[in-house]
């Protein structure tokens, strides 16, 4: 408790956490210090375009350009992968110093890098994977050289997930995969993809799927169409199979218990990252919104009671949320499986999310409607109709509608959290 309090800082309630004024309750010594190298470090590095592309991230990830560098750059530095062990190239930190380092990083706009070999196949590589599984691509993750993406979503098996239907058959040393799966966010900047295939057809839908890699998003046969989303984004799409091979060696864990490593590597998906870094940088980017913006053309939001509850609130939500994070943040850090406090970590944070969302759009009224995409590409300058300080608002609320469908929707993890936790 003591650490929450002091990472939360001091607010006032229309006003931007200031950093400057006295926490709540004091880090430990080790902590601070590693909290002032966290921002020398930041100061150091972070150059403008860098944060031009965290300041514009209208999805779920920045600009992948951006991204890629930025990873390059914290890889450099022995930072990219905060949650692994030393071992296999993290940092070995604890619980508050990954926290603190998010929380660091989204107070100064660091662009989000495409993570999920750092946050999702990866960890599922150093549990199920062979040494020589560890050796080919754990070294490469962590470096920014590999990038996957998720071949897990088809069409008619979302949710659903044990449904999928894309066929891996086995010919010699290889499997040959027909199918397609669909919402593979980043397919088109990706070189590699872990995948669901099915590889049996007999018995429970679940007891015959298989968790292959793929080495190369330009194998033959392999075809990536890009999907627009409805902010006007390219950052998901569908991706065809036709007779594409990939070795036997490439499966994780043994042939048809691609189920049980599926479900793992969710679980980190769901709660391998802290969404409140990112909440509250989203709730001061909301009060600086308020600030500018009239309720109604008579006067300023921040003078709005009604609107400053719900403000209060949705910093209530995240607060509570926080909470439950620090708590999977430290058994991850202990080699504990979070289990259903991950799926509580989905629920809260894509809803809180959302809450934001909604306050953005009410408060940017009229403004939130331009449809100027262009506005957020890299080194844009030209004058703009929505101030550039609400630019990403309404990307936000498009793209986040999707938050509660995404690694499972909340309907799923509530049965989740009713048969774990509840027995029912």
């Amino acid at each position: 408790m003591a650490a929450t309090a002091s990472l939360c800082g001091q607010t006032d309630l229309c006003g931007q956490t200031d950093r400057s004024k006295p926490v709540d309750l004091a880090l430990s010594a080790q902590d601070e210090a590693f909290r002032g190298e966290v921002r020398r470090f930041l100061d150091d590095s972070l150059t403008e375009d860098l944060r031009e592309a965290g300041r514009k991230t209208g999805g779920v990830f920045a600009d992948f350009a951006a991204g890629v560098r930025w990873h390059k750059v914290l890889a450099r530095q022995g930072w990219s992968a905060p949650s692994w062990p030393k071992e296999h190239g993290g940092t070995g930190w604890s619980a508050t110093q990954r926290y603190i380092f998010s929380r660091e990083c989204t107070a100064v706009d660091a662009p989000r890098i495409f993570a999920m070999g750092l946050r999702m196949v990866g960890p599922v590589i150093m549990k199920y994977g062979t040494p020589e599984q560890k050796a080919k691509y754990l070294p490469g993750i962590v470096a920014g050289d590999i990038v996957f993406c998720q071949g897990y979503s088809e069409p008619g098996s979302g949710s659903d997930l044990a449904s999928l239907k894309t066929r891996a058959v086995r010919d010699g040393d290889n499997y040959v995969i027909n199918g397609t799966k669909i919402w593979t966010t980043g397919a088109h900047v990706a070189n590699h993809m872990f995948c669901l295939v099915r590889t049996a057809t007999e018995g429970k839908p679940q007891d015959g799927i298989s968790f292959v890699l793929i080495d190369s998003m330009e194998v033959p046969g392999l075809t990536v169409k890009p999907i627009v989303t409805l902010a006007g984004d390219h950052e998901v799409n569908q991706v065809f199979f036709d007779n594409v091979r990939t070795p036997v060696a490439n499966r994780i864990g043994p042939e048809n218990a691609g189920w049980t490593v599926a479900k793992y590597l969710l679980e980190f998906e769901r709660g391998g990252e802290a969404y409140t870094p990112n909440l509250y940088a989203r709730l001061d980017d909301l009060r600086r919104i308020v600030r500018e913006e009239a309720a109604d053309g008579s006067g300023k939001l921040a003078t709005d009671r009604s609107f400053a509850e719900r403000l209060a609130e949705a910093e209530m939500d995240i607060q509570a949320l926080e909470m439950i994070e620090l708590q999977v943040l430290s058994d991850l850090s202990k080699g504990r499986n979070p289990g259903a406090a991950s799926s509580s970590m989905k629920i809260r944070g894509s809803e809180t999310s959302q809450k934001i969302d909604h306050l953005g759009i009410e408060a940017l009224a009229w403004y939130a409607a331009p449809f100027e995409p262009e506005a957020r590409l890299l080194g844009h300058n030209a004058p703009t109709v929505t101030p550039e300080w609400g630019l990403t608002a309404m990307p936000l609320y498009l793209n986040n509608r999707a938050a509660t469908i995404y690694a499972g929707s909340n309907e799923v993890q509530r049965n989740i959290i009713a048969k774990a936790v509840l027995g029912l």
